[in-house]
């Protein structure tokens, strides 16, 4: 019967192979746009590693220069020595201010508790840095918080500690990984205590300020929200009380807020920060808010490609039943033949709708080969290859559906021609 099958595709080559190209290309389409929310969908499933209800984010814009360029300095003729201290002395105080603010926010009736952090999650700002270790370069993402940020987002903590006072004076900077990275950097092994540091060739140890000791273990931390791939993340300990200008400087604020506080509680807050510090700029937004925001913007290219794809199947299903018409139209006499010689109605749309089942396996067989590639070259590492598989199989169905849908009305009407009727039919 297949065989039969091919023979009939066949002899219609060149109608069929322009079909077949649609077919092949809206296959790709929809694999494409399948992968990607699939991708999304099981991403979304996972932990997302931090709170999102009853937390407030407040940005903190300074309107200050931290220091001028060497351009600069030279034409203006001043010192760059003393240039490089003012810039110091300006970090030192930007963060002495923020200390300030954080006790400001922790003095509201409705604030459960605050803390500063660099990067705020469902933010634009990235921080992304690597590591050499064991002959391998491991990147992560970073980020920087204070003592309470833990608490305060309700990181999850699998195993060792928060950054605390214990960690006050230590000749190493104390970090935080999340589970993936401890697994990788120490694979088997208890990262706790355990440094970090660049691998230097001809060093014997590493330098103090290139020593990272892991002190904690959160389960998960995904900066870009519920549709980001799981990612290396490492936490680094902020401190307002910290003299040293090159330490972390967190730019934004983080606040839990007590059970039943309401939108009033922005404008008391904003209010209450202008105030200790007037020339200092605010903007607060509840975390909520930020991440509507941040799935807007990662599924806006995914429903623009999602209704490009529905318009491809759309003009395929239109042109393979025009071709389909048409062929029935033309092989009139030969069904009328088939039903004079005996065939049924189910025989006659078996045989429409298995022509088309052959054209589609051929084309998706094609497809297939081409999608396949990109998990064997592991194109996007972030993807795994069970999402490729998924997508695949779900882009299969869709794809068979709609051609033997396509298929369906036409094998009715050809079924449905009586044989005296076929072959008088000129």
């Amino acid at each position: 019967m297949i065989r039969h099958l091919l023979k009939l595709v066949w002899n219609r080559k060149r109608p069929n192979l322009l079909i077949a190209i649609e077919i092949l290309l809206s296959f790709l389409v929809l694999v494409a746009v399948t992968t990607v929310a699939v991708f999304y969908v099981d991403n979304y499933q996972k932990p997302l590693g931090f709170d999102v209800d009853r937390i407030w984010t407040i940005s903190v814009e300074t309107h200050e220069s931290g220091g001028r360029s060497s351009t600069t300095i030279e034409s203006t003729g001043a010192d760059p020595a003393a240039a490089v201290t003012r810039a110091s002395q300006a970090r030192i105080a930007r963060r002495e201010q923020l200390g300030r603010l954080l006790l400001t926010l922790r003095d509201l009736r409705e604030v459960e508790s605050a803390a500063a952090v660099a990067v705020i999650p469902y933010g634009s700002s990235t921080w992304t840095s690597d590591v050499e270790l064991g002959g391998k370069r491991h990147r992560y993402g970073a980020n920087s918080g204070t003592d309470d940020l833990a608490r305060t987002m309700g990181l999850d903590l699998l195993r060792g500690r928060w950054f605390s006072r214990e960690d006050d004076g230590a000749s190493w900077r104390p970090v935080v990984v999340n589970q993936r990275l401890a697994q990788e950097l120490f694979p088997g092994g208890d990262p706790i205590g355990q440094f970090i540091a660049e691998d230097r060739p001809g060093d014997t140890a590493p330098k103090p300020a290139d020593r990272m000791r892991v002190v904690g273990v959160i389960r998960e931390f995904r900066k870009d929200g519920e549709y980001a791939a799981p990612e290396n993340f490492l936490f680094e300990r902020a401190r307002f009380e910290d003299t040293d200008a090159d330490a972390s400087e967190p730019r934004e604020l983080v606040i839990r807020v007590r059970p039943g506080t309401t939108g009033a509680f922005e404008e008391r807050a904003v209010t209450a920060l202008r105030n200790a510090a007037p020339d200092w700029t605010f903007q607060a937004e509840t975390m909520m808010q930020s991440r509507e925001t941040a799935l807007q913007y990662w599924l806006a290219p995914l429903s623009a490609a999602a209704i490009v794809s529905v318009f491809l199947l759309v003009m395929v299903a239109m042109g393979l039943t025009g071709v389909l018409w048409l062929h029935i139209t033309q092989r009139t006499r030969e069904i009328g033949l088939r039903r004079a010689k005996g065939a049924t109605v189910l025989n006659i749309q078996h045989q429409l709708v298995g022509e088309v089942v052959v054209l589609t396996s051929i084309s998706v067989a094609i497809g297939v080969g081409i999608a396949i590639q990109f998990p064997i070259l592991d194109v996007f590492g972030v993807i795994s290859p069970g999402v490729y598989a998924a997508s695949i199989l779900i882009s299969l169905a869709c794809i068979y559906l709609l051609t033997m849908t396509c298929a369906w009305v036409p094998s009715r009407v050809a079924s449905a021609i009586q044989p005296a009727e076929a072959l008088r039919y000129e």
